[in-house]
């Protein structure tokens, strides 16, 4: 085995260029730990890493070529990666430690935190995290140098087979010949790993916390051995964790399940997995929001259709859906035994209406709309309330244009969807432009004209945005618009798709001003993207305190005394008559154990009513989260709440 960061004194010299433009030139190779040293020595210290040509490296890393190079610090953006990728290597050490014969696989970091998987007879439980959170504590107190390794295949082979480690046999056996055998070290423990790391454990910190237990199969394939994951959290301090912590916390108090359970929207139920059993609230909620974005797409000149369930397998595999999307897909087969599918998306039956007869160049741009149900086989464990199912409904559209269209096409859609957004209550959105994925159809030819159009247009919508490399439809570049909800999680919604594929491959075509035939351009759009989904979100958003006009109950008239049931009834018919969704109590309850069970179930405006607002046709208006009344008359109250109601469209 051999230390992997020894510089070669014998290349010639580098030029290291820095974030700022300043230039460096050393005679030979240097090591990141020599160049931070070089600029400052309070930086040397501060350092953990180094990016050399845009990639992540150990501080002790090897510059041995003219280099664009940047110290990576604590305050860096790739600080967190560092942090959670080390506390994660922590973890398995302290794991090993307290669980001797416990086998380690593989332990990344990812998004807010890391995790590990482990091999063991006897489960973990929850119990054993305070445990191993101090051994934890213990091995990033003793401040143990991370060192990398570079060692001799069957070495590494032999080295963990001795120890009974078989997962990491066979990763070694499965890297390719010429991939060297990475090894970290920190203190007496080591593992098979890529790295980077920063200097050491000390520099992990107290921010750090176990959350949960998982199961997963080795690999990923449930034909494999199943494994114990224990995932964490780390930050770069203590109280960037304790704002986690409570995000989480806060998270939990608005989760959409729990909160569908209470105001009784919505309940799923293992006879329909991944499918939704809407209770009346839920779908008054549901026919509102779809009211409102239908009249969105009206103004915006959409018009809409509906599309067939079952289509013949013969178009999917016409459009190149079959071969890419055939696992997730349902079928079944008719009498004469032709393979059908219920429809995963819209996007191939919406081209066939766009065929039906000739289209000239005129007519363009069609926008196609359809709140369109589609299936999709999902697996199982990735289902996750109404946030993930197999059953769902698009606000989706197809925009049919010509190449001149592509940019005042694209930036209406984006006015439209911020619109939208805002009326909801999002008021932070971000763009990223997906660019072409590894498995794609089309040429290069085709897509460089699609990115490129793609990029005009969002430019010219005035958006910022970020490129995400390879993450476009295997058709066409998208982009996708995140926004942030309100206690800062980001959720990807949108998307606008440039398609110069589906009208080649389903022989779309236009009359030109020449009198020739012409490919249409093919912009797929989604605003809410999945109706089941935004509707969770909105009520993880609003904790299910809708604004009024979207709430599935308005108002509850709720009664005091007997004495009062025939005013409250006429107070409930004027509401009615105003539009407003509410219902009436009369039980024979107190009046503050009435309040206390319609706030719960978040309804806006209670109006209480007993025999003194009956004689004086006034009412004490309630409204949810405030503690104090207002006493106004039957009229005004009426109009007041008839106001807040109207859907934004109407304003």
């Amino acid at each position: 085995m051999e230390n992997a960061t020894k510089p070669d004194a014998a290349s010639g010299a580098v030029v290291v260029t820095l974030p700022d433009g300043a230039q460096r030139t050393f005679d030979g190779p240097v090591t990141g730990r020599t160049l931070a040293g070089s600029i400052a020595k309070s930086l040397a210290k501060k350092a953990l890493a180094v990016k050399i040509d845009g990639r992540l490296t150990d501080l002790d890393a090897v510059i041995d070529r003219d280099s664009v190079v940047e110290i990576v610090t604590r305050d860096s953006e790739d600080a967190l990666e560092l942090i959670r990728h080390d506390t994660a290597h922590v973890m398995a050490e302290a794991v090993q430690s307290l669980f001797p014969g416990t086998q380690v696989t593989i332990g990344p970091s990812i998004e807010n935190g890391f995790y590990y998987d482990f091999a063991r007879e006897e489960p973990f439980s929850p119990e054993d995290f305070p445990r191993i959170e101090r051994k934890m504590a213990e091995i990033i107190a003793r401040d143990e140098a991370f060192t990398r390794e570079v060692w001799d295949r069957d070495a590494a082979i032999a080295f963990f087979r001795d120890r009974g480690e078989q997962f990491k046999v066979e990763l070694i056996q499965d890297l390719p010949p010429e991939e060297p055998i990475s090894i970290y070290r920190q203190g007496e423990w080591l593992d098979l790993c890529r790295g980077p790391h920063m200097p050491s454990t000390g520099r992990i910190g107290k921010g750090f916390k176990l959350t949960k237990l998982a199961g997963a199969y080795w690999r990923g394939d449930h034909r494999n051995p199943m494994l114990q994951r224990i995932y964490g959290t780390a930050w770069r301090n203590e109280e960037e964790l304790a704002a986690h912590l409570e995000q989480i916390a806060e998270a939990e108090r608005r989760d959409h399940r729990r909160i569908g359970r209470e105001m009784e929207l919505f309940h799923l139920q293992e006879e329909a997995v991944g499918s939704i059993f809407w209770h009346p609230k839920g779908w008054t909620l549901y026919r509102t929001l779809e009211g409102y974005i239908r009249g969105r797409l009206e103004q915006s000149g959409y018009r809409e259709v509906r599309t067939p369930q079952l289509i013949s397998r013969s178009l999917w595999e016409e459009s190149g859906h079959w071969e890419k999307f055939r696992d997730n897909m349902f079928t079944v087969a008719d009498e004469d035994e032709r393979v059908l599918a219920i429809k995963p998306m819209n996007c191939p039956a919406h081209v066939q209406i766009f065929k039906q007869g000739l289209v000239s160049y005129r007519d363009l741009p069609i926008r196609m709309a359809e709140f369109g149900c589609c299936h999709r086989n999902e697996s199982s464990g990735s289902l996750h309330g109404i946030m993930r199912v197999r059953q769902m409904v698009q606000d989706d559209a197809h925009i049919f244009c010509r190449d001149d269209q592509v940019t005042p096409e694209s930036v209406a859609f984006c006015d439209l969807l911020q619109t939208v957004y805002k009326d909801l209550g999002f008021d932070e959105v971000k763009v990223k432009l997906a660019t072409r994925p590894e498995v794609r159809a089309g040429s290069d030819e085709v897509w460089d004209k699609a990115e490129a159009g793609l990029r005009d247009a969002v430019v010219a919508a005035g958006l910022p945005f970020e490129v995400e490399p390879g993450e476009g439809a295997f058709y066409g570049p998208k982009l996708e618009f995140h926004l942030k909800d309100a206690i800062g999680r980001s959720w990807q919604c949108g998307t606008l798709q440039l398609d110069f594929v589906l009208p080649e491959r389903l022989d779309a075509n236009y009359i030109g001003e020449d009198s020739q035939k012409h490919r249409p351009v093919m912009l797929h759009r989604a605003i809410l993207g999945s109706m089941e989904r935004f509707i969770g979100i909105l009520i993880e958003n609003y904790a299910g305190r809708f604004p009024m006009w979207l709430a599935p109950l308005q108002v509850v008239v709720a009664t005091i005394t007997n004495e009062a049931d025939d005013y409250a009834r006429e107070v409930l018919e004027s509401l009615r008559r105003a539009g407003l969704r509410a219902e009436i109590d009369l039980r024979n309850e107190k009046i503050n154990y009435k309040v206390r069970e319609h706030s719960l179930q978040k309804v806006p405006a209670i109006l209480v009513v007993g025999k003194r607002e009956s004689e004086e046709r006034t009412v004490a208006l309630r409204r949810l989260g405030g503690k104090a009344q207002e006493i106004l008359a039957l009229e005004d109250v009426v109009n007041t709440l008839g106001q807040e109601s109207r859907s934004p469209i109407s304003s």
